[in-house]
Order: C-alpha cells, then structure tokens, then sequence
C-alpha cells in the first residue's frame, strides 16, 4: 500500500509520477523497469520514491491500480447496459479493443501487468487488474441474472471468470506480433478483429445465455 506520504501529495503530481512508472513499466516490465529512470523522468529524488512506496513492487501495484482503473472506466464504464446482456459484453470488447488501440502506454501496462517474468510480481499485479474488472462487471452480470437473460442453473462466477479471462485475452493477441495460434490477428483490420471478438461473445452466449 503507498504510504500516507504519497496520498497527500497534490494530484497533479501524483499523476505524472503514475504517468511515468507506467510507460516505464509498460515498456520494460517490472523486472527490468528502472526507479532510475522513473525518478529521473518525474523530477525527483529517487529517495522520494521509497517515501511514497514501501518497495518497487508497491510502486508497480499501485500503478497497475491506477491503469486498471482508467481502463475499467473508459471500456466497461462507458457501456449502454439498457442493451441486452450479451450485447453489451459485444459492445465492451469492442470499447475494449479501441481503447487500446488509442492508448498503447496502458496497452503495453496490461500486457507487461499479464506476462511479467517475476512470479510474484506477476500474482500482485494479476489480482489486482482481475478484481478492477471483475468489480466492474459484476453489476452486469447481477442485472442480467434478475432480467431472467441467462440460464436458471448459470455459474455467474464462472461467466465472470470467462468474460474477464476473455478481455485479458484481447488486451495482448491483437497486439502481438506473434496473434493467437487461432486467429492470425496480425495480418486482419481492425473491423475483422472486432468482429473476431464479438464471435468471443457469441460462444459465451451459447454456453450461458437462454436456448
């Protein structure tokens, strides 16, 4: 957890040093992601850093809140829920997709925040992201359970594993140059990826939605 330090510091700066240790992070991962150079980049000493945070894996946390955060709000949090459910988890890959395709410092955060090298850092970061998401889309899902759109017997906690296990997914393969041994997202447009993603949904929607 950062430290009250670092909570009173005024917004401003706190924005530019979360701005910095995540394109940092995104660009380098957290092992080899330099306090150095974060330092350096936000004008400060490098003590500072140690005032704010209680080692570089709280620094690296707390940045991943803060991406996971803006990520949630600008793709899930934007979302028309008066559709029906399975429309909506449409229009959240597709939100989803153009986010990152807009914003490639959180895109490279969320894949640095998935495919970590250090064990432990890769769980902290993990859990967090999963349970910003997870938050978000509980609602959802909650509201399509009273609207009587989803199967009597349905795991809702496994829809929600498979729905975030599938935003996940859509937040490194279309961006990798490497794609998915399925889908060779490398070499399609943009519209055929987005359709590829709501194809994501449409299984979902067989295995969880009404006959």
């Amino acid at each position: 957890m950062p430290t009250e330090t670092w909570r009173n510091l005024p917004a401003d700066k706190r924005d530019r040093i979360t701005k910095i240790a995540i394109a940092e992070f995104g660009t380098k991962g957290f092992s080899a992601g330099s306090l150095n150079v974060i330092a350096r980049d936000a004008e400060i000493a490098k003590g500072s850093l140690f005032q704010y945070f209680a080692d570089k894996l709280d620094l690296f946390s707390t940045v991943c809140a803060a991406g996971s955060t803006t990520i949630a709000e600008a793709t899930i949090g934007l979302i028309d829920t008066d559709q029906p459910f399975f429309d909506i988890l449409r229009s959240i890959v597709v939100q989803w997709l153009a986010f990152f395709r807009e914003d490639p410092v959180q895109q490279r955060m969320a894949f640095a925040t998935a495919n970590e090298i250090d064990a432990d850092a890769r769980a902290a970061v993990r859990s967090v992201a999963n349970d910003f998401y997870a938050a978000a889309l509980r609602p959802v899902i909650d509201a399509a359970v009273a609207s009587g759109e989803l199967r009597a017997d349905v795991d809702t906690d496994l829809l929600l594993s498979m729905v975030v296990l599938t935003l996940r997914h859509l937040n490194s393969a279309p961006f990798d140059l490497a794609g998915d041994p399925a889908f060779p997202f490398h070499e399609m447009t943009d519209d055929d990826i987005d359709a590829v993603a709501a194809r994501y949904i449409d299984v979902l929607e067989r295995a969880f939605g009404l006959a």
